[in-house]
């Protein structure tokens, strides 16, 4: 019975340790995305009203 509870305590640490090394994979690879494109972080107006009024305000 304890040798059932510690091979499934074992195969939980196991599952567990690798979704972690996949999440920090997959967090690693995002960043490394993230900073190759630069312009997904341009602020942009969200609606035709939202650009005209930016170009309304913006100096010439």
């Amino acid at each position: 019975m304890q040798d059932h509870r510690q091979s499934k305590r074992k195969t939980k640490e196991s599952l567990i340790g690798s979704l972690m090394l996949l999440s920090f994979g997959v967090a690693v690879l995002a960043f490394l995305v993230a900073i190759d494109r630069p312009e997904w972080f341009e602020l942009r107006p969200g609606s035709g009203i939202a650009a005209a009024m930016f170009s309304a305000s913006a100096r010439p």
